[in-house]
């Protein structure tokens, strides 16, 4: 190539997506470190989520442009017609047709683009038109999809988006059954794309296109092999070349590429991949350091000599190494790692699946405050924001597909949760925090044939799709430990309730888990759920275990539970990774126990997110570095018993109590529990305070009883 621009052309006029050339650009170890770098964002993204009009019902001809919706409900995506109805028990939500119809004006300038529709998550089945032109059909109800509407949409002019969409119960889509509740609608976001003839593709299961793969991390350097998968939607053959850059926080150019111009035919694509090397990296590695550089890759279109940026996708890189020992646990950069945390729900009270953007914030939040360093995103793939907060904030995640209970024997069945899986891998696949992929929860049928050939195909699924990380499966803990289904997989998650559906919570987790690994010494295991319910309304003193299905879960039992739970585990450092069950109640309308029906009150929050249950500061004085200091049975404010306990969970040395002004004495614990267990209330309001110094400072805490 001849007429070669400068570094500085070539930087500052990629904003404008024109070059002239590129040779010149430096390859990959040869970038100063004082260059900086601004991907180029040739791309244009629009979101569709307002001025939606909706009805909870099949009508005939809706899909017409023409079609007076007038009637309709206005309501903005995200959206479910199951955040009322999804959690008042009796598991009579409805399931069944909803319509979502809009009107949009494309933008003008939008004409001769490539035009992409793409929903972040409909449930369960979404069939889509366009000014009465039919899509497609999308089944699954967790994951990203697109539609090519180049042909459909009319820049400049008014068009007609419909939308049907149902949850109805159906066996050849997973997830069957489960306890939780289905919620319908499109829950998650919609929006537009508008790309060049020449780009990455959009519709590799609805990826990003590139895929990042890393190898050989260590402090001194790492490699990173980049696939991007092209495409060329013109009419004319194009020569392309591609240029990756890799970018750290301050836009310093750490590594880049540039491909030998290539030949992409008409109405095809081609897969492309590059090498780049990086030197002293600086690495993910977890809370202590989630470190994320930029990805960038460029394509020039360099047909006829020229030089034209035609598309750009940029994506975070997280290096980091990942390893499981059976003996010794999980390791992150060659550093043993004990992964502690809990399982989330996509579900909060008043809006059900519909959350918006702070919501999920506010999730990651609390689960950052209670110390966790891993989440496994329950039962499901989650909205693309969970992944991207847990990348900013260096959360380990175990990621899974919703094949929960129930396999049909079928092969609509198979196809359908293999798609699952791999638009799972595939939309995900950067993301530095997922560190595993679930193929399956809690299949009833565990010998079954059908469902070990369908988790045989899935295992396979992500050796090919991903050899770098772990696949792994979760088994229900009724079943035998060495049931077939929690064979295939790599690693293994049990669900054990003891304390709670069976067994004793002092001491029987502990001596399952070490018979298990006696046994069998070179399985990878790991607690993926252990909880029980609880009330903040109902209270009582040291209550033994209640009965799961009945109206009385007192908060002081759930944790005594956690209490035992915790330590049972923390001292066993064979099992790599524990998860609570779980983070927040959520709606699961087939259930009625505790203090409400149609919720499932495991949670260490409520479902409204206003109340920490007394658990969660057990977690949080052992697992966070902030100060904690924390009076248990607060809520319990009306006392009928002069006689009871005061305890308190903290990360301090000592603490200090007093009971109406009069000093209870210090205490010190090596366990984080504090307790008083003999004081006395008098009549009427009782003060109870305590006082800590943690890391040089004060803390204080208090609460109001009244007797009688």
């Amino acid at each position: 190539m001849t007429g070669l621009p400068s570094r500085r052309q070539v930087l500052g006029g990629a904003a404008a997506g024109v070059l002239a050339s590129l040779a010149g650009i430096p390859l990959a170890g040869s970038a100063s470190a004082a260059t900086t770098y601004t991907a180029p964002d040739p791309r244009v993204w629009i979101h569709l989520n307002n001025g939606w009009r909706f009805i909870r019902s099949d009508v005939a001809g809706a899909q017409a442009p023409a079609f007076n919706d007038s009637g309709w409900t206005s309501v903005n995506t995200p959206h479910t017609w199951n955040a009322a109805d999804g959690a008042d028990g009796g598991n009579n939500y409805y399931r069944g047709v909803g319509w979502y119809r809009r009107h949009y004006t494309v933008p003008s300038e939008l004409a001769g683009k490539r035009l992409y529709l793409q929903f972040a998550g409909v449930n369960q089945v979404a069939d889509v038109w366009v000014n009465g032109t039919y899509l497609g059909q999308h089944k699954g109800g967790y994951s990203r999809f697109r539609f090519d509407v180049t042909a459909a949409l009319v820049p400049g002019a008014d068009n007609v988006i419909a939308v049907k969409v149902t949850n109805a119960r159906d066996t050849d889509i997973a997830p069957v059954g489960a306890d939780y509740t289905f919620q319908g609608g499109i829950y998650r976001n919609v929006s537009l794309w508008a790309v060049d003839d020449l780009h990455v593709r959009m519709t590799d299961y609805a990826g990003p296109g590139i895929y990042l793969r890393q190898s050989n991390v260590t402090s001194a350097s790492a490699t990173v092999t980049v696939t991007t998968k092209l495409w060329n939607d013109s009419n004319a053959t194009r020569s392309v070349v591609v240029r990756t850059v890799i970018a750290d926080q301050s836009g310093a150019i750490v590594a880049e590429t540039s491909s030998t111009a290539q030949t992409v035919p008409a109405a095809t694509g081609k897969e492309m991949q590059q090498t780049v090397h990086i030197s002293n990296p600086r690495l993910w590695n977890g809370l202590a350091d989630p470190y994320l550089y930029n990805a960038s890759v460029e394509i020039h279109d360099v047909t006829g000599g020229g030089d034209r940026i035609t598309d750009v996708v940029t994506e975070r890189l997280g290096l980091r190494s990942l390893a499981v020992d059976a003996d010794t646990g999980f390791r992150l950069n060659g550093s043993h790692l004990h992964l502690h945390g809990v399982n989330l729900h996509q579900d909060r009270a008043g809006k059900g699946w519909a959350i918006s953007d702070a919501d999920h914030t506010q999730d990651l939040d609390l689960i950052s405050e209670i110390g966790a360093n891993a989440i496994r995103m329950a039962h499901y793939q989650h909205d693309q924001k969970d992944y991207n907060l847990a990348d900013e904030r260096g959360l380990l995640v175990w990621a899974e597909i919703p094949l929960v209970d129930i396999v049909t024997d079928s092969a609509a069945f198979t196809t359908s949760t293999q798609n699952q899986l791999r638009e799972l891998v595939r939309q995900n696949y950067n993301h530095p925090s997922i560190a595993f992929w679930g193929i399956g929860n809690e299949l009833l049928d565990y010998n079954g044939t059908a469902a070990n050939k369908l988790l045989a195909s899935l295992a396979d699924i992500i050796e090919a799709e991903d050899p770098d990380r772990f696949s792994t499966y979760a088994v229900r803990g009724e079943d035998p430990d060495n049931a077939q289904a929690g064979l295939h997989t790599q690693t293994t998650g049990f669900n054990k309730y003891y304390g709670w559906y069976y067994g004793s919570k002092d001491n029987d987790l502990g001596a399952w888990a070490d018979n298990l690994h006696a046994n069998a010494p070179s399985r990878k295991i790991a607690m993926s759920e252990y909880g029980v319910g609880a009330s903040t309304t109902q209270h009582a003193l040291n209550p033994p275990k209640p009965a799961p299905g009945g109206p009385w879960h007192p908060e002081e039992y759930q944790s005594l539970f956690h209490e035992a739970a915790w330590k049972q585990l923390a001292e066993r450092p064979y099992i790599w990774g524990t998860f609570v069950w779980a983070m927040f109640d959520f709606a699961s309308d087939g259930r009625n126990e505790g203090d409400r029906p149609g919720i499932n009150d495991k949670g260490l929050v409520t479902r409204d997110r206003q109340t920490r249950k007394d658990a969660f500061y057990w977690y949080k004085a052992n697992w966070a570095d902030t100060p904690t200091l924390y009076i248990t049975s607060r809520r319990w404010t009306q006392r009928t018993d002069a006689a009871t306990e005061l305890k308190v969970y903290s990360n301090a040395g000592q603490v200090t109590a007093t009971l109406n002004g009069t000093s209870l004495g210090p205490l010190s614990s090596s366990d984080h529990i504090f307790r008083w267990p003999r004081i006395t209330l008098r009549p009427g309001q009782n003060i109870v305070t305590v006082t800590a110094t943690i890391n040089g400072s004060t803390y204080t805490d208090s609460v109001n009883w009244t007797l009688g």
